[in-house]
């Protein structure tokens, strides 16, 4: 994969989930608690910690 699109793509779609944020993030109706905190903070260590964790495994069946 070219690195240059690569970044692109991932510059491009953190501008439009940052707009998301901005214009739609008012119209969700999520109430502020401890867990909804902890949730946000959390999950996306949660879920690149399961994603590196699948690839580390299949490094290791090719081995």
């Amino acid at each position: 994969m070219n690195q240059t699109g690569f970044i692109f793509k991932v510059l491009l779609l953190s501008a439009v989930i940052s707009v998301l944020i901005k214009y739609g993030g008012s119209y969700v109706l999520i109430v502020p608690t401890t867990i909804n905190a902890l949730i946000v903070v959390l999950l996306p260590s949660i879920v690149m910690a399961i994603a590196l964790f699948q690839r580390f495994q299949q490094q290791s069946s090719k081995s």
